[in-house]
């Protein structure tokens, strides 16, 4: 927390043991602020009862006892010479006690102290909720060890073990299916509703339900590192990282403290010396108190943790304050092809093979080149021929394929552009028309023929893009594709953008391009489209529940591969960042009004401590507000489909970042 936030930026770190309370009244804060109201009441009745002393003491008592929640960290902070809110409050606690008015400073204490406990238990309602999802670990994990059973506890299992996963219960922790068949509800880690069948080799996640069928699953993760424990330590550090509105609110508390105090002491001094000292320290007093930008200081922060731990409820990674209100401010949305806006499971559809070398030839000289490449559509082409002798000097050629040596003879495939396809020029056309990815196959520098790979298109894609559209975004797609290919498909969604035939390079300078009417979210697989999530004002990775790579490097990340939590995630921020512009302005509205009144004598201390801390607390409400979340909404149908504009890439080769042929 900031040095210029209502606390001290002295908070003790939450540990295991500590967790965050259940209830309201379970918060420090909450108690010495609840002790300070009930001394602060009494001392009240006793002026009533006319006992001066008795009500004297009992405000004493409660401005210790509010004081208590910020004093001591005030202190250790001035030790560190750093100064924020909390030292002009500790001033203005002591100040108008030496001037004898205790009632004002323990209703100051008392109020300030309110404020703190609640910021604190907002926070804290957000960290529960995302802890939250260990608690889907169960408590007791079946594992099969020497022919049979054994019960151990979750910290026990190790990777490598097989755990036993029955009907209704939950995974412990990331697995590879070694037997059985069932479907599993991923619902509560992923979001998306809808059960995914699974197999011998399917990737199950921790915290998923098991369905009707009964799964032998290869722990590959510990507890302590799965999927659940990444997710909630990636959300907790982001928890840390500013937007920009809230480094802004940082950057106005922080000189602003200083300034405050040089003001009071001006306002102190000149004053004495032009009337009554004691009046004119008690304005200096009191402009302190009205000067103080806690509000302005947490109202950010409170909404940003608050929005946060929301999207992470709804399956969406989102990298602090700085991902989050740029993600509320896009107005163009950029999707990758594969993997993306298609399955991400292509297969290969047809081989069309020149000449008398048959199909056969033509797809064992691919499945050569491919055999030790991890492409979506390398293992399309090896699931067809499952058992390839790999080629030698094998090489990537970045935005066309690869190059190498099969049965000792320079060999090639890539995309038609690269290599000429001689008499099957129209054999590309006809396939490219109908949404196939054409790879041509050289070896001895002649053609052997063509191998044909689709990914079939999300069936929620149509109804993402019309969503996104009805919202007023311009949606593009951005792919390594040929143009017909990437058109056929494209049109199919619903998009009008397309931006084909692009390099790893080509895509980022797309997404520039895309930038002039203002800002541009990315969404590709985090890896093979580096440069243009670079590029983008927000990187959003899909599928992130399986890769590290999307997690570590992109602003955003989807931990499933609904589409639909797309425009769910956009509506999520830009509420979110209306709370915040809502905040921001009440804040600074307050101090602005304050500060001159209490300069000029018509506010007392009292009540510019209460109007101060009332709409603090406000903001903080506010700010939670931002926590709620909203369900999908369902789309009626595509829209018609707009005309199409398919632009093609400059010639731009970038070696960092390797792209195959149409990836």
């Amino acid at each position: 927390m900031s040095d210029a936030c209502c606390g001290t930026g002295e908070k003790p770190e939450e540990t295991a043991e500590s967790q965050a309370p259940q209830q309201i009244w379970q918060v420090r804060e909450i108690r010495f602020a609840g002790v300070a109201g009930v001394f602060l009441l009494a001392g009240f009745v006793a002026l009533w009862l006319g006992s001066r002393p008795a009500g004297t003491g009992l405000h004493l008592a409660a401005a210790v006892a509010g004081g208590w929640t910020f004093v001591p960290g005030t202190v250790r902070a001035l030790w560190r010479r750093r100064i924020g809110v909390g030292t002009l409050m500790t001033i203005a606690l002591f100040g108008s006690s030496l001037l004898g008015q205790f009632a004002e400073a323990a209703m100051l204490a008392f109020l300030f102290s309110i404020s703190e406990a609640l910021e604190d238990y907002s926070l804290s309602r957000t960290r529960r909720g995302l802890r939250a999802l260990l608690a889907l670990v169960p408590e007791k994990v079946t594992l099969m060890r020497g022919g049979a059973e054994e019960t151990v506890a979750p910290g026990e299992l190790r990777a490598g073990d097989l755990m036993l996963v029955r009907a209704g219960a939950r995974v412990a922790s990331d697995g590879v299916v070694r037997s059985g068949r069932s479907s599993l509800d991923n619902s509560a880690i992923t979001g998306e509703s809808v059960p995914v069948e699974t197999g011998p080799g399917g990737e199950v996640f921790a915290g998923a339900i098991n369905g009707t069928g009964v799964l032998t699953v290869e722990a590959t993760a510990t507890v302590a590192d799965n999927s659940l424990a990444k997710v909630v330590r990636v959300v907790e550090e982001a928890q840390q990282r500013k937007g920009a509105r809230q480094r802004l609110a940082d950057r106005i508390a922080r000189p602003l403290v200083p300034a405050v105090m040089v003001l009071a002491v001006l306002i102190g001094g000149v004053g004495a010396l032009l009337g009554d000292p004691a009046t004119w320290l008690e304005r200096a007093l009191v402009v302190l108190v009205a000067a103080a930008p806690c509000a302005l200081a947490i109202s950010v922060p409170v909404t940003v943790i608050a929005a946060v731990g929301a999207a992470g409820r709804l399956g969406v990674l989102v990298k602090g304050g700085a991902a989050l209100e740029t993600l509320g401010a896009v107005r163009t949305v950029a999707l990758d092809k594969t993997g993306t806006l298609t399955r991400n499971a292509p297969a290969v559809t047809e081989i069309v093979p020149a000449g008398d070398g048959g199909a056969a030839r033509v797809l064992a000289v691919a499945a050569a080149l491919e055999a030790r490449s991890e492409h979506p559509l390398a293992a399309a082409i090896l699931a067809a021929a499952p058992e390839p002798v790999p080629a030698g000097s094998v090489a990537v050629v970045p935005g066309a394929g690869l190059a190498g040596v099969v049965e000792g003879t320079p060999a090639r495939l890539g995309k038609p552009g690269w290599i000429d396809p001689g008499p099957l020029a129209a054999d590309v056309v006809r396939l490219q028309e109908s949404g196939t990815t054409v790879a041509v196959v050289e070896h001895g520098g002649v053609v052997l023929g063509l191998v044909g790979v689709r990914d079939e298109l999300r069936p929620e894609a149509a109804e993402t893009v019309t969503e996104l559209r009805g919202a007023g975004m311009t949606v593009a797609m951005l792919t390594g594709d040929n143009a017909r290919t990437a058109g056929a498909l494209a049109a199919r969604a619903g998009i009008g953008d397309v931006h084909a035939e692009l390099t790893p390079a080509g895509k980022a300078g797309a997404v520039r391009r895309l930038q002039d009417g203002g800002r541009v979210a990315m969404i590709g697989d985090g890896v093979n489209d580096a440069p243009a999530l670079a590029t983008a004002d927000i990187g959003i990775a899909m599928g992130a529940m399986g890769s590290d790579v999307a997690i570590e490097t992109a602003d955003v990340a989807f931990m499933g591969s609904d589409l639909r939590h797309l425009p769910q995630a956009l509506r999520h921020a830009r509420r979110a960042r209306v709370i915040m512009l809502q905040n921001i302005g009440l804040s600074a509205a307050i101090v602005l009004t304050l500060v001159p009144l209490a300069a000029l004598g018509v506010l007392g201390l009292a009540t510019v401590v209460f109007i101060h801390e009332l709409a603090e607390v406000f903001v903080i409400g506010n700010g939670v507000r931002a926590g709620r979340l909203r369900p999908l909404r369902g789309v009626a149908g595509p829209e018609p489909v707009p005309p199409q504009r398919v632009s093609l890439a400059a010639s731009v080769r970038v070696p960092s970042t390797p792209e195959r042929s149409g990836r």
